[in-house]
């Protein structure tokens, strides 16, 4: 692929759950017209559907978005659509996968069941009620740049650990109506599904996740505190969508702020302070050589992949 950047960069963020079949050919089809189109990002293709961010010049993302759309049970999908001052991402990356969203529970169905949806508008006045319980269904390390205030932060490292948390705490929502949220959708979307079915009667999540209410709802009237993580190169937004101010640590791809890329734990590509005591020397030595050539290369000009 050549290095074609448009400028300003849109960016859509995607999913849909249907059934998709002939995942090989789908894949293939894919690439083409991505590679085509100029269009680079990150799509996983699974049976339950397809999950994805894509960027590039504004008609070719529109074009690719055409092409899934016209699958056959994919008419209604959606997306989140943004922009960036430089490409947000360095390839494209098709790749099929067990799940588009990794739960790990098979009695999981969001095409036959999930909770009710909540428009952005709607939210403040859901979240201002007592007898509903926010919960954000992200990792630790992204409820940790920000989040609905008064919201409930499970602590988890990844959303195979949802089903367990519920199951450890259930008994003390009861009686309450679940609101819950994530990026996009996905994630809180799965978790409703994974709710109804263990007999959860009043279960909602925000319709388009917190990219949709961050661009939707006026920062004057947002509930919303911090910046949103999101899985390419910008690393975080705030309202309006507007790019964050964290970076990424390369060593453990966790986001870092600029307190903490000035912290003595910091070393860029190495270390960060919340992954300082989790690598050995050895890694380290790697890492400052991995970082070595992504310097090379940036004055050559040249991108190089494992910087990103």
């Amino acid at each position: 692929m050549n290095d074609f950047v448009p400028n300003p960069v849109t960016v859509a963020a995607f999913y849909h759950f249907a059934s998709l079949d002939a995942l090989e050919e789908t894949r293939a089809a894919l690439m083409d017209i991505c590679g085509e189109r100029r269009v680079r990002g990150t799509v996983l293709l699974a049976r339950e559907g397809v999950n994805g961010t894509i960027a590039g010049e504004r008609g070719s993302v529109l074009d690719v978005l055409s092409h899934l759309r016209a699958l056959e049970g994919f008419t209604d999908l959606t997306w989140k659509e943004s922009r960036a001052e430089a490409m947000p991402f360095n390839r494209l990356k098709v790749r099929i996968k067990r799940e588009i969203v990794t739960m790990g529970r098979e009695d999981v169905d969001p095409a036959a069941r999930v909770g009710r949806y909540v428009e952005p508008q709607h939210w403040n006045d859901l979240a201002s009620r007592e007898d509903v319980v926010l919960i954000d269904t992200r990792n630790d390390y992204e409820v940790g740049i920000g989040t609905f205030e008064g919201s409930i932060d499970p602590n988890t490292e990844s959303f195979r650990d949802f089903p367990d948390w519920w199951k450890n705490n259930a008994g003390q929502f009861e009686g309450k109506t679940i609101a819950m949220f994530c990026t996009g959708g996905i994630r809180c979307e799965k978790a409703t599904s994974w709710l109804v079915g263990q007999g959860v009667r009043d279960v909602v999540h925000l319709k388009g996740g917190i990219l949709k209410y961050l661009e939707d709802v006026p920062e004057s009237e947002s509930r919303w505190s911090g910046e949103c993580y999101v899985f390419d190169q910008r690393v975080s937004v705030g309202h309006g969508l507007r790019q964050g101010t964290y970076g990424t640590c390369h060593a453990c791809r966790r986001p870092v702020s600029s307190d903490a890329v000035n912290a003595p734990e910091y070393e860029r590509g190495v270390s960060c302070p919340a992954c300082i005591d989790e690598f050995t020397e050895e890694g380290r030595t790697r890492f400052r050589e991995r970082q070595r050539q992504v310097d090379l290369a940036a004055r050559r000009g040249e991108r190089h992949l494992a910087g990103e």
